[in-house]
């Protein structure tokens, strides 16, 4: 086993300190040097995350991989690690992630280029952290952390309009986790003075303090999911963050909500979320329409999709308060593969708006027949986004949908609504963007796909493709994990 029982710590760490050397070489006359490190320290990260998978025991709900040393005796907080079938491919798709958006960010970004690389790095480590934290204080350092490399990222390389979009972010963001640290800190007197999560969950609590504590939970991993109506931070922030804090956003941060429901709030409080299940179904099936109907208007290519994200997110919620394997299991499936395809979709807007520095659909038109290579991918990734059978798009829906139909018809109905939307705001995106007669002499001049962005987009074409053909390579991983989950909550916790 690589690195023996502390494989994690390598995962946390190794793009951590991978960051703070790129950050080391200073100035942008180092920039080609910061570039390369970056490159090295992101797959170095991939590299000691891939045992994860390889080493992983599909036929157990446990802990693995873990790892504990006393961190602040006084407060009995501990560096307690351990994954299981829910966090490790998050884990996986994150250390994933940092590799596109350094090899995404090689030539477009020309200022600060070792604190850019560096910031992505960091927080890289830091996610994975969270992801791998079993001591809630040590969850919380890290998911308080990580907003900071991504202020960064949003508030210095943005747009116009990136200190309003990066501040707005962070507000939205610390507000909510506020109240998720006051729940933790009654869970530890409850708990006879442990932050251990695995503790909390054993807790046997009334159902009044279990709702205020659900409210509590919610209102920290509803922001981050993010859930209507509290998601008017991230449009904003999409808009005016670089290609690289667009894909980091969509793949990853929002996944940190929806696994704090499946962390936190189901296992802690599983009355609670049975008794207010009914209210967050309502949110998700908004999002799902509602936000999907806020798609079809927009102008702007990087507002769409960042709306779209939020309809596709709505799935996530909507499958995990189902309380079923499938429901679950699509949830999970959903966001990883939200994060392949909101991935493909942001570096593709990238690429053309490094070419033409416009993101108006209106300023298109007729890219396939100067850019046909590129038309290609990004039709690839505009059907897996409206979720076209075959693609990854299609397998977490879907599973949800079926989930829902055993429950409720209607859910599933409204649901299912989703797909006639995301499959009209995305084909009328991509019918004006790359059909039609070159009208512009400045599209007229574009160059199709470099090496580079070539090898970006045909790495998630086949992670799309692979995936939505073969799904089960990841489902059962998850699969004692849900197990083990469903059961649990299905045993009331009342005192």
């Amino acid at each position: 086993m690589l690195a023996g029982h502390h494989l994690l710590s390598l995962v946390i760490w190794v793009p951590i300190l991978s960051g703070v050397l790129v950050l080391a070489t200073g100035s942008d006359r180092q920039a080609g040097l910061a570039r390369v490190l970056a490159l090295f320290g992101a797959l170095a990260g991939l590299f000691v995350a891939w045992p994860l998978y390889t080493q992983f025991n599909v036929q157990t709900a446990d802990m693995q991989f873990t790892e504990f040393s006393s961190w602040i005796p006084a407060l009995n907080i501990n560096y307690h690690l351990g994954v299981d079938g829910i966090s490790m491919p998050l884990m996986l798709l994150n250390s994933f992630t940092t590799v596109l958006v350094v090899v995404a960010g090689w030539r477009v970004i020309q200022n600060k280029v070792s604190q850019y690389m560096a910031a992505f790095l960091i927080m890289s480590g830091l996610i994975n952290g969270m992801f791998a934290a079993l001591d809630a204080m040590l969850f919380y350092v890290f998911f308080e952390a990580m907003l900071i490399p991504l202020f960064l990222v949003i508030g210095v390389w943005g747009g116009p309009r990136r200190v309003y979009a990066a501040i707005k972010f962070f507000l939205y963001t610390l507000l909510g986790s506020l109240l998720m640290l006051v729940a933790f800190i009654y869970l530890f007197f409850q708990c006879n003075g442990s932050f251990e999560i695995l503790d909390f969950q054993a807790l046997p609590l009334n159902l009044p303090v279990q709702i205020l504590l659900f409210i509590a939970f919610f209102m920290a991993f509803a922001v981050k999911v993010p859930m209507w109506p509290v998601h008017t931070w991230l449009p904003d922030a999409h808009v005016e963050a670089p290609t690289g804090g667009s894909v980091v956003l969509a793949a990853i941060t929002l996944k940190i909500g929806a696994y704090g429901f499946l962390r936190f709030t189901l296992p802690i409080v599983p009355d609670a979320s049975h008794y207010m299940a009914g209210f967050i179904i309502t949110l998700s099936l908004i999002a799902v329409v509602y936000i999907g109907l806020v798609a079809l208007v927009q102008a702007d290519m990087k507002k769409l999709i960042a709306y779209s994200s939020i309809s596709h997110m709505g799935f996530a919620t909507l499958g995990i308060f189902l309380f079923n394997t499938l429901g679950m299991e699509g949830a999970l499936v959903q966001m990883v593969s939200h994060g392949f395809v909101s991935a493909a979709m942001f570096l593709s807007v990238g690429v053309m708006y490094d070419r033409l520095h416009s993101r108006q659909i209106g300023d298109y038109g007729g890219l396939a027949k100067v850019m046909p290579v590129f038309a290609a991918f990004f039709m690839l990734f505009s059907m897996a986004n409206a979720g076209l059978p075959g693609t990854s798009g299609f397998v977490g829906e879907f599973m949800v949908i079926m989930a829902a139909m055993k429950v409720n018809f209607w859910y599933a109905f409204l649901a299912a609504i989703t797909l006639i939307l995301g499959a009209a705001y995305t084909l009328w995106m991509y019918k004006r963007v790359v059909f039609g007669d070159v009208v512009r002499t400045e599209v007229a001049k574009l160059r199709d796909l470099v090496p580079r962005e070539f090898f970006m987009l045909a790495v998630l074409a086949v992670l799309v493709l692979g995936m939505g053909l073969y799904p089960l390579p990841l489902t059962e991983i998850m699969h004692s994990s849900v197990n083990n989950l469903l059961a649990h909550v299905a045993q009331s916790k009342l005192p």
